[in-house]
Parts: structure tokens; C-alpha cells; sequence
């Protein structure tokens, strides 16, 4: 007897290693570029620029707060698109241009006497970069979900992805080290460090496009459904945010420690170069991020086997610590220095690891309590509460620089400005992961919680299958 079973032959083509390559490869240039932007930024404003602390915090956090505004406008657009090509591809082929281009023009150094000028020059730059940074990077996210179906291969392309964003972010700062070595001037290092970043991280936008296309096309991917979803409006989604008493404490337990990172990220340069007189700052930076990667294996495992709140207490106590004593290292201790960086890395990887991993447990709950899955409106809060983190921790350290009296392109800095870089590489970020700690005490869903919060799930999932068996048997 004939049945309806599809054929193999029918089925869409699993991603090869070089699809997944090619995936990947869209990550490299926004891990890249952000990552440059968030160590190097603010240092660079100041000291090659000549613009004061003050105005070069403006400049980021200008940047900044346009991109949380900046992002929903783009998503909207991308997803109202319509063309032969599909919605996303477009977007990504004529920003990946533009992306590259502003990005290296915010490293120049216009001959401009007068600061004011400057100061515009880099707003306008940094609003342009923001724009064609969505530009690219939101539609290429959102292809995740578009190329395929299927939960394991959805996985496989999210590590694919942030894999090539960490190697991105990493490879940013290798090749800051390698040119700092190679070059004296230092508007000129800032320059081609911009340039070849620049470069590399539009050619793999291109290679994306060009190897996951053929995918798109043969899994009718290039098209909404029919039956798509209507996003929620803004106020409703604040309504599903605020209802959730599990997400305002992940909410909370992530902008304290993202705060603190990008604190650290950020004066991190001004700590090596004016307090322990280092060079280059790069290679302090690479063993912080860099040696974050193999701690976050560490992380997961430890997540596993003790549960996400005590992994959190062990990661952000030995950051703590690490953070406390980086106050207390004095010129030429550098051993100290490289030592206390990798320590600090534990703690980066959690801060990294843990509250995204809690976010699922909070989009569970949410499904027991109203039946929906609703990933879109957490994830997208998380996003912002990220980019908010960025913009405040910026501009709190370059108020900091400023009213302690750093000197912009000054060599040498008062012992006011070094006892205030001295105080934002560890006691601030200390009271703000202690804060966080505080917050994942009192988390709501605990290891047992939530296994009877998967039970509940599962009961519910069988019962909505048979609901629907026994509908398609009564038509």
C-alpha cells in the first residue's frame, strides 16, 4: 500500500563543514571591530586624538545609545524586505562596504586645530559605524533561524558563530600587539591597525554570503512564511519583561558584571601604559580575553556538575580577588600582572558563560506561566542591557580620567589621574561584582526548580501532541 512517507531525496541538504565555515565566517568582522572599539576606543580618543576623557566618553556613549535605538529600526526593516534575493542578503552584501570603510575612518586623525571639530568628526563616525554595523550584523544573526529548522544544526551554527567572533576579537588584538612592536608613531599604529581590521573583516561578510547562500536557496529560505509571527509591540514587550521576576534578577546579575568588564576592558590601556609603564597594552589584553576562551570549557563543566549559582559564586570570588590585587601591583611587577590577567579570565568567562545560560531557564519559566515561547523579546533585552553596559561603563572611567586631571597625549600623568586608573581597575569593579554575587544569591530558579519546571514542560508537550493526533483522527 502506498503511503505518504517523503522520500530521502526530499529532505534539505545538511550543512557541510564549509557551509558551517562560511556561517561562521559572518561573525568575524563584528566580533573583531567591537572588540577593538571596547579596549582600544577610549585610549585612542585620548591620546592620539587629543580630545579629553570627558569628550571621548561622550563620543562612545553617543555611539552607544544610538545603536540600542539604532538596532530595533534595522530589525524591522530587514524583516518588511522583499526581494529575489531574500531579506536578509541584500542588507549584508551593501553594508559590508560601508561597515569596513567607517570603521577605519574612525581611526583617523583629521588635521583639524580645533577640538570641537574632532569631536564631531568622531560622532559622526561612530553614529555611521553603528548604523552599518546592524546593518550587517542583525540580518546575518537572524539567518540562524532562517537556513534551518532543525535544533542540532541551529546549535552547530550558533558555535560556529560565536567561535568566529571570539577568534575575530582575539585576532583584533594579536595583530594590535604585532603592530605596536613594528611601528614608533602612534597615530600611525592606530591607523594601520584600523586599516587591516577593516579589510578583514569585510572580506568575511562576503565569503558568508557567498558559501550559505546556496543553502538558503535550496531550503526556500530566501522568503518569510505565509503564517509569520507579528512581533510584539514595544510596551508589551516591557509588560513580558517586567512580569518575570526570574528575568529582573538575570536582568540585574548581568548588567553588574558587564558593567565591571567593560570597565576593566576599558582601562585596562590606561592601567599598562601610565601605571606599569608597559609598551603595548595589547598582549595584557589577549591574556585576559584570550585565556577566557579555554576557561569557559572550564566554566560549562563546572556549570554542570555544581549548578549555575555556585559556578557564578567560585568564577566572580576569584575575579574579585584578582581585581582587588591588580590595585596593589606596582611598576615592574609585571609577572604579577600577566599572572593576575589569567586569573581575571576565570571571571570573564563566567561573567560570559553563566547569565546566558540562565536566560533559558527564565524563557521556560515564562512558557509555563503563559504557554508561549517568546526567546525574541529576552534575548533582544539582553542585547541592549549589553550595549547600555558598554555606553555607561565608558563614559563613568573617562569622567573618572577627567576629573582627576589626566592629560591628554601627555606621556607622563599626575598621581591623581594614576590613583583614579589605580581605583577603576579594583575597587569599583569590585563593589559592582559583589553586587551581582549578592543578586545570584536570591535567583529564583534553582537546579531542582528547574527540573520540575522540564517535567511540567513535558507533560504539557505530550499533552498538545495527543490534543493533536486525536484531531487529525476525528477529521
Amino acid at each position: 500500500m502506498a503511503t505518504n512517507v517523503p522520500s530521502p531525496a526530499a529532505a534539505p541538504p545538511k550543512f557541510s563543514l564549509a557551509g558551517k565555515l562560511a556561517f561562521g565566517a559572518g561573525d568575524i568582522g563584528p566580533g573583531m571591530t567591537a572588540n577593538l572599539l571596547a579596549f582600544s576606543f577610549l585610549i585612542f580618543l585620548t591620546t592620539a586624538a587629543g580630545l579629553s576623557p570627558v569628550a571621548a566618553g561622550s563620543v562612545l556613549a553617543i555611539g552607544r545609545i544610538w545603536d540600542a535605538v539604532n538596532d530595533p529600526f534595522i530589525g524591522y526593516l530587514s524583516d518588511k524586505t522583499r526581494t529575489r534575493w531574500g531579506r536578509r542578503y541584500p542588507w549584508i552584501v551593501l553594508g559590508a562596504i560601508p561597515f569596513g570603510v567607517t570603521f577605519f575612518l574612525t581611526w583617523v586623525v583629521p588635521g583639524w586645530e580645533s577640538a570641537t571639530a574632532r569631536f564631531w568628526y568622531y560622532v559622526v563616525m561612530s553614529l555611521l559605524f553603528q548604523v552599518f554595523y546592524t546593518v550587517v550584523n542583525l540580518p546575518y544573526t537572524t539567518l540562524t533561524a532562517e537556513l534551518t529548522k532543525d535544533y542540532d544544526e541551529r546549535t552547530e551554527l550558533t558555535a560556529f558563530r560565536l567561535g568566529s567572533s571570539l577568534f575575530g576579537a582575539i585576532a583584533a588584538l594579536g595583530l594590535g600587539l604585532v603592530i605596536t612592536q613594528t611601528i614608533t608613531d602612534l597615530r600611525q599604529q592606530y591607523l594601520v591597525l584600523g586599516g587591516i581590521c577593516a579589510v578583514l573583516s569585510v572580506l568575511p561578510l562576503l565569503w558568508c554570503v557567498w558559501g550559505t547562500y546556496p543553502y538558503a536557496v535550496q531550503r526556500n529560505a530566501l522568503q518569510p512564511a505565509s503564517t509569520e509571527e507579528a512581533a510584539l509591540p514595544f510596551i508589551e514587550q516591557i509588560k513580558v519583561v517586567f512580569a518575570n521576576r526570574a528575568f529582573m534578577f538575570v536582568i540585574g546579575i548581568y548588567l553588574f558584571t558587564w558593567l565591571a568588564l567593560q570597565m576593566t576592558a576599558s582601562i585596562i590601556p590606561f592601567y599598562a601604559t601610565f601605571w606599569m609603564g608597559l609598551d603595548s597594552y595589547f598582549l595584557v589584553a589577549l591574556l585576559v580575553q584570550g585565556t577566557a576562551i579555554v576557561m569557559m570549557v572550564l566554566v560549562n563543566q563546572l556549570s554542570r556538575r555544581l549548578g549555575k549559582q555556585e559556578v557564578f559564586y567560585i568564577g566572580i570570588g576569584t575575579w574579585i580577588i584578582a581585581q582587588i590585587a591588580l590595585f596593589f601591583v606596582q611598576p615592574g611587577q609585571v609577572a604579577a600582572l600577566y599572572l593576575l590577567c589569567i586569573v581575571i579570565s576565570f571571571g570573564v568567562a563566567t561573567a560570559y558563560v553563566v547569565p546566558w545560560a540562565m536566560l533559558p531557564d527564565v524563557i521556560e519559566l515564562d512558557e509555563i506561566k503563559t504557554g508561549q515561547r517568546r526567546e525574541g523579546v529576552f534575548y533582544a533585552f539582553m542585547t541592549l542591557l549589553q550595549k547600555v553596559g558598554l555606553a555607561l561603563g565608558l563614559f563613568l572611567v573617562s569622567l573618572a580620567l577627567q576629573f582627576s586631571g589626566f592629560v591628554s597625549e601627555a606621556a607622563v600623568q599626575p598621581e591623581s589621574a594614576l590613583l583614579a586608573i589605580r581605583i577603576f581597575i579594583g575597587p569599583v569593579p569590585m563593589v559592582l561584582l559583589a553586587l551581582s554575587m549578592l543578586l545570584t544569591r536570591f535567583y529564583p530558579i534553582t537546579r531542582q526548580m528547574h527540573e520540575e519546571m522540564l517535567l511540567q514542560l513535558a507533560e504539557r508537550h505530550r499533552a498538545e501532541e495527543q490534543d493533536g493526533a486525536n484531531d487529525i483522527a476525528d477529521g
